[in-house]
């Protein structure tokens, strides 16, 4: 009874993912907004009742392939992280390691742009993503949080200034997003989040076009003046800032 349920699961597996893979084939031929659970069934050979009984609507294959996407590029930035840089706990790895990790992320984009314009691009008219996509979505930003981390547990790390009317906002951010940093580090880090991918929407949607044209030197610059916006030290020991900072706040003390 076992080899049986065994066979049907991968006979469903098989098919699901050949419905997404169909399903990314018209994301990059039409685009998100004219995905069809019937074109995608016509193509498969399949009648659309039995599509869907896999996806019962367009918008649950829709968060199946969003899911996918985040977790893709999740798992290319996650990879970076492990395998970058030097001595993780040298200072001047972690700036290594924050390059990599963008670079990853920068290389599935270029080589996943139909998906990375269906996470990044413009909504898709009608579709509420749900709950089920924030914690892949999260998985590229928690990689920068954890160089960070890395960072300031090694010295390697010194804190920008915090203007006071941003203090609230820093305070709240961090007991949120990174209760493991300093309050003054997370506003610049969600900046940096912010303008990574910005960088690669330019380059991905055409913006760059005959204006950037050595654009993986340019990236890497860009993201490496990210960094230091942030804080991250290419070596050496962490700043006089960060000395009269380092204890601001409950969110700032390390996490044990």
């Amino acid at each position: 009874m076992s080899a049986i349920r065994g066979a049907r699961e991968r006979a469903r597996m098989e098919v699901t993912a050949a419905i997404k893979d169909e399903a990314r084939r018209q994301l990059a031929a039409e685009g998100a907004a004219k995905l069809s659970l019937r074109a995608v069934a016509r193509e498969l050979g399949m009648v659309s009742s039995a599509l869907y009984r896999y996806f019962p609507s367009r918008d649950e294959l829709l968060t199946a392939l969003i899911v996918d996407a985040y977790d893709s590029v999740g798992e290319a930035a996650e990879s970076a992280y492990r395998t970058a840089g030097p001595d993780p706990s040298a200072p001047a790895a972690h700036l290594t390691r924050w390059i990599a990790v963008a670079c990853a992320v920068r290389d599935w984009a270029l080589a996943h742009p139909h998906e990375y314009a269906l996470i990044y691009g413009s909504p898709v008219p009608g579709y509420t993503a749900p709950q089920d996509t924030v914690g892949p979505a999260s998985r590229v930003g928690l990689v920068l949080i954890a160089v960070v981390e890395d960072a300031h547990r090694t010295e390697g790390l010194a804190l920008p200034p915090l203007a006071e009317e941003l203090r609230p906002e820093a305070e709240r951010l961090a007991a949120d997003l990174a209760p493991g940093l300093p309050p003054a580090v997370v506003p610049p880090l969600v900046a940096a989040w912010s303008q990574l991918f910005g960088l690669l929407s330019f380059e991905i949607f055409g913006q760059f076009n005959r204006v950037v044209e050595a654009r993986e030197i340019f990236f890497r610059h860009a993201v490496e003046e990210l960094a230091h916006m942030v804080g991250l030290l290419g070596g050496g020991s962490r700043g006089s800032t960060g000395g009269s900072q380092s204890g601001t706040g409950t969110a700032g003390r390390a996490r044990s």
